[in-house]
Formats: structure tokens, C-alpha cells, sequence
């Protein structure tokens, strides 16, 4: 664009630099929390979330002419801030000035969530393996799903800059954008805050389902036995409970029913048995005197 009918006069890059962290500094004082994007060498993302981000926004053909211009930019330090919050990312760039950035990206609907959840439920073993990226094929195929998956369309992401260029993606919304890339690989739990899920969920569901699972075996477990039972005419005994066995372990419980049948049988014997008839009474000798009558 035209300055006054005039191009703006070019600033060397050390030059921007050296007046964004200066007023950076000022607001740094004034207490916000400034927070700098920094790339180490050419590669922009390095981890599985980072890479990700990255190569979803270069699938779409409304970025591919755009993106480019921001490499360079996010490269050589130009996003002096990048602040990412549910929904939003605010962010400030140095150009010809500091330039503010806003890009504004719709929650992930219900529905997508919900069928992201049940097609991961099983396959991630916990919150650390999620967010350091160690998964399954299958589930980084899920989530990196370009219609489907954790990451936004182009219909879902507005954005917003003050610089002078008409274009939506200039090249100061591009290198925030590839921005969001090096922070997901600091902190890859801000993608789901940013998309408005809990990213534990995607856990919690591994223990549901790792639940359900073990009640249908003790379902199908208990069915067994009953089968059992009437196909071939047997009882299936439950097991004896710990600490019922006696001395000899299992032979415990059987001991315990021999003793109370034989104790019914010496019980019924007495209740049947004739009275006993005393003739007479011993003497001192052991011969039996009669009595008097």
C-alpha cells in the first residue's frame, strides 16, 4: 500500500527487532505478560502437535499463495507475542511498526468431539502419551483428519490485522499463525483450549471403555458357568472365600461338611434307640443284686 503516496521506506530486520523489544519492554513494565515466539534454526515445529498445526492450515488452497510470506517473519523473530486463550489468538507483530493481530476460531462442535472420543476410546494410555504425541496411527489419523479431526477449517478461523494490506492472511496473520505451530510444541494442551474441549476426556473415555469391557467378560464369564450347569447337570461351586479353607487349603470346606453329616447321623441314631431296662444295681463284688421292691 501507498505511505502518503509513497511505498513505506524499508527497515532492516535488526532494526524492527531492536524497536519491537523496546516496546515490548514498556508493556512488559506495565504488566502484561509478554510472551515471544522464538524459532532455533529453519525448522518451525518440531513435535507431533507442532507439525500437525502446521501442515493442516497447508492443506487448503485459501492459504497455500499466503502462508509462505510468514516463515521468514515468525523465522527471524518478528511475533514479539503470541497469547493463545479459548477461541482466540492475540498476538503482536513487528513490521514497518508493531502490528496487532487478532484470529478468532470457532469451538470444536459437540458432535465432532463426541466422535473423536469414541473412535480414540481404548487406544491412548494417558494424558502424558496424549500430549507428547505418542500415538497410535490410528488415533493421530483421527485427530489430524482434516475434516474430521481436532484442528479448524478455513470457515472456522477469522482473521483480524492492523496493518495497511486488504488481504485477511497478510503476512503478519501468516507467521502468527505458524506462531501457534512453535507453541504447540511447548505446550500442546493449548490446541484443546483453544478448540474449547478438555483434552482428559479423550482419557476418561480409555477408562470407560476399559470398564464396560471387563463387565461384559464377567457377564459372558458367569453366563458360561450357568450354561455349563444345565447343558451337562452339575453345579458349578463359586469359589470359597479367603480364609475358609482349613489346614489342608481347598480340602477345608469338604472336612466341614463330612463333620456336619456325621453329626446329624449320630443325633438322628440316639433319638431312635429304645430306652435301656436296668435289672439291678452292682455291688461292691460286680455282682448284680435285685432291688427292693
Amino acid at each position: 500500500m501507498p505511505y502518503g503516496w509513497r511505498w513505506r521506506p524499508y527497515v532492516p530486520v535488526a532494526k524492527r527487532r531492536a524497536s519491537a523489544m523496546l516496546q515490548m519492554e514498556k508493556l512488559r513494565k506495565k504488566g502484561v505478560n509478554i510472551q515471544p515466539v522464538r524459532i532455533d534454526g529453519r525448522q518451525i515445529a518440531r513435535t507431533f502437535w507442532g507439525r500437525a498445526w502446521c501442515e493442516h492450515l497447508e492443506k487448503f488452497s485459501d492459504y497455500e499463495n499466503r502462508l509462505p510470506r510468514g516463515r521468514s517473519y515468525v523465522r527471524n523473530g518478528s511475533v514479539c507475542h503470541l497469547d493463545i486463550q479459548k477461541g482466540r489468538i492475540a498476538a503482536k507483530v513487528s513490521g514497518s511498526e508493531i502490528y496487532n493481530v487478532q484470529v478468532t476460531i470457532k469451538p470444536l462442535a459437540k458432535d465432532k468431539w463426541r466422535r473423536v472420543k469414541e473412535a480414540c476410546a481404548g487406544q491412548i494410555g494417558s494424558l502424558l502419551e496424549l500430549l507428547q504425541g505418542r500415538l497410535s496411527d490410528h488415533v493421530m489419523t483421527v485427530v489430524t483428519d482434516k475434516d474430521r479431526g481436532l484442528f479448524p477449517r478455513p470457515g472456522e478461523i477469522s482473521l483480524d490485522c492492523s496493518c495497511p494490506d486488504w488481504a485477511d492472511m497478510c503476512k503478519h496473520v501468516a507467521a502468527v499463525l505458524y506462531g501457534v505451530g512453535e507453541r504447540l510444541d511447548q505446550q500442546p494442551d493449548l490446541l484443546f483450549v483453544l478448540r474449547g474441549v478438555d483434552h482428559s476426556e479423550l482419557v476418561a473415555a480409555d477408562v470407560a471403555k476399559a470398564v464396560v469391557t471387563r463387565i461384559r467378560k464377567t457377564k459372558q464369564r458367569t453366563l458360561d458357568e450357568s450354561e455349563l450347569s444345565e447343558v451337562f447337570g452339575i453345579d458349578v461351586a463359586p469359589a470359597p472365600a479367603a480364609g475358609a479353607a482349613g489346614e489342608s487349603g481347598d480340602a477345608g470346606p469338604a472336612k466341614a461338611a463330612t463333620s456336619r453329616s456325621t453329626r446329624s447321623a449320630k443325633r438322628a441314631r440316639r433319638s431312635t434307640a429304645p430306652p435301656a431296662v436296668v435289672k439291678g444295681t452292682k455291688t461292691k463284688a460286680g455282682r448284680k443284686e435285685p432291688r427292693n421292691k
